[in-house]
């Protein structure tokens, strides 16, 4: 069973000492705002109280908890005035993402009736001016800002979410192995990735893995393995046979068996190597086992997508980053390029084929037999569907001419309507401006050919970890 990291989540509540020998009862009054704020979170995460700090010393212990806890981030509730000493020793010694969340209990005071302890109990925005600026004047990443009245539940509970999952996307990286098997599609010069350089952008490492690895996952995989994982293709997919395209055919018992065991062995491999995700290409020599299983990966490596494994082909582990994140901020994320465009519905086909996300597909995949896979060896069994439609979001991550890695976003929309029926997977998509200027104005900002293609608008959450995660994001 492969297991994903929960990220964890720190909260603290921070006030003014003095305030409470001036006012009784009033620091566990304040107190209540950040155990409320632990019911905005979903089961996606784990959040850990920190408890109260009001002053330097019960700062420092406060950062030792936070240490010692492996935080992925840091809600600080700003519950009324603080000085700036409570909350220099997390801008200064915990490098996670942090977020000040200053929630007024009252829309308004009762200007008339307001007393000095009413005004201190909605005091939250005081200090963000402070705070800020002693995070700038030390060189510590910006904070996230959180305002609001406590009436707004809905905004509240729509930032947090939003936050969250950029926190699931940027915490997915952590401790995180992307597994390299074979070697990229030769010549893709776009495709070429220093793991190094991935590993200071992401903080992940990269495993190189040899294809005969695989081979003996392959080889040694159990019968009743693979029928049991037939029988989970039989229940996933709809079995086509041939189309109009001549490269089509029909869909045999043996086709399914061969992409069962290879769908096994990839369990398997990604299992012993304890891998986040996957970028493999492997050409093989003509008529060989190799280029026989090399073939056969896209079903096994759809299954893994769907459950939230992402694998990318052609060995394009900067997509394999980008369906990551699509995946933890709740798009799905399948592996895709710009296909042909339609000039007369105003439209491009965005699709590839294999590997995909099925969890997004607009209804049941379609495996179909192709007599050969364009521009690749081999033969076998393909995916062939379309996103549900609604709101998309494009997600790229290419190399600049600094060798920095950025991101490429876009938004847009899944139409209904024909696909064609060649074994790959083709989403009907349209943008606010015409499709040809969309093309161009994509491609002006130097992204990856490939892309993680999601379903609905996820361009708040892409910009969130773009920022936690320092890096440039350009929104098309």
């Amino acid at each position: 069973m492969i297991h994903t990291r929960k990220p964890r989540i720190g909260i603290i509540g921070m006030g003014h000492y003095v305030y409470w020998v001036q006012f009784e009862g009033l620091r566990e009054t304040l107190m209540q705002k950040q155990t409320a704020l632990h019911a905005f979170f979903s089961s996606a995460v784990t959040t850990i109280d920190l408890g109260y700090a009001d002053d330097i010393d019960s700062a420092y212990l406060a950062l030792k908890q936070a240490q010692r806890e492996d935080l992925d981030a840091l809600f600080i509730v700003m519950s009324t005035y603080v000085t700036s000493q409570v909350v220099f020793p997390f801008a200064r010694y915990l490098p996670i993402p942090q977020v000040l969340v200053s929630i007024q209990p009252l829309n308004r005071l009762d200007y008339a009736h307001t007393t000095t302890r009413m005004q201190l109990e909605n005091d939250d925005i005081c200090s963000l001016p402070e705070f800020t600026g002693v995070y700038a004047r030390l060189g510590a990443p910006k904070p996230f800002l959180l305002v609001a009245a406590a009436s707004e539940t809905q905004k509240i509970s729509c930032r947090i979410g939003e936050m969250e999952r950029a926190i699931c996307a940027a915490a997915a990286f952590k401790y995180a192995k992307f597994g390299y098997l074979g070697h990229t599609y030769d010549g893709m010069y776009d495709m070429n990735t220093d793991p190094t350089a991935f590993s200071a952008t992401f903080g992940a490492h990269v495993s190189m893995i040899e294809f005969g690895e695989l081979m003996e996952h392959v080889k040694n995989a159990r019968r009743e393995s693979v029928q049991q994982k037939m029988d989970e293709i039989r229940s996933v997919f709809r079995i086509c046979q041939q189309s109009e395209d001549p490269l089509t055919d029909v869909v045999a018992e043996e086709d399914l068996s061969l992409a069962a065991r290879c769908a096994v062995g990839l369990d398997s491999l990604v299992e012993d190597r304890g891998l986040t995700a996957l970028a493999y290409f492997h050409r093989g020599v003509s008529g060989t086992e190799e280029e026989q299983i090399a073939a056969n990966l896209i079903i096994g490596n759809s299954l893994l997508t769907s459950r939230g494994i992402p694998l990318a082909g052609e060995a394009d582990l900067k997509t394999a980053a980008a369906m990551l994140i699509m995946n933890r901020i709740g798009g799905g994320g399948s592996f895709a390029e710009l296909h042909p465009f339609d000039s007369t519905e105003d439209l491009v086909l965005i699709g590839h084929d294999g590997p995909h996300n099925l969890a997004i597909s607009d209804a049941a995949p379609i495996l179909r037999k192709l007599k050969k896979f364009h521009g690749k060896p081999g033969a076998g069994v393909s995916v062939e569907f379309k996103l549900k439609t609604g709101p998309i979001t494009l997600l790229s991550c290419g190399i600049d001419e600094n060798r920095q890695l950025h991101l490429v976003s876009a938004r847009g929309e899944s139409v209904p309507g024909a696909i064609p029926q060649t074994g790959n997977t083709n989403t009907r998509c349209r943008f606010d401006c015409p499709v040809t200027d969309f093309i161009e104005r994509w491609c002006d900002a130097a992204p990856t050919h490939h892309l993680a293609l999601g379903i609905g608008d996820r361009t708040a959450e892409i910009r969130l970890f773009a920022r936690m995660m320092g890096l440039k994001l350009t929104e098309i």
